[in-house]
């Protein structure tokens, strides 16, 4: 039974999860998109939004939490001075699009491409 499941294990345990996710939102944040599967893509989605709201309040304890959870220095600063005012006049959440591909050739997994949404 799933009672009170609410994320995916991807097949890692919790801390190699968290830095996985938290690796993948970086590049997002600086590329502008990842391609990985879908389930990937799925989560990294509810990690990286969680993030960009965080960013947007842009308080030292805002600055302090994101370190806490992604640490990587160029994605924090980028996050901070170039996505938190671009994604200002959203509402909380909708900043990232998942875009499905196919099946990877090797083993037939659902591919996707996630990116940040420029309106």
């Amino acid at each position: 039974m799933r009672h009170r499941m609410d994320h995916r294990t991807l097949g890692r345990f919790g801390s190699h999860r968290v830095m996985m996710l938290s690796n993948m939102a970086a590049c997002l944040f600086l590329h502008g998109h990842v391609k990985t599967t879908v389930t990937r893509a799925k989560e990294l989605r509810r990690v990286a939004e969680k993030l960009i709201t965080r960013a947007r309040g842009g308080t030292v304890q805002d600055r302090r939490l994101v370190r806490a959870r992604m640490p990587h220095k160029a994605a924090i600063v980028k996050l901070f001075d170039e996505l938190a005012p671009r994604y200002a006049s959203f509402d909380k959440g909708g900043y990232t699009r998942i875009v499905k591909l196919g099946e990877r050739l090797g083993d037939g997994a659902p591919m996707a491409v996630i990116q940040l949404i420029e309106r």
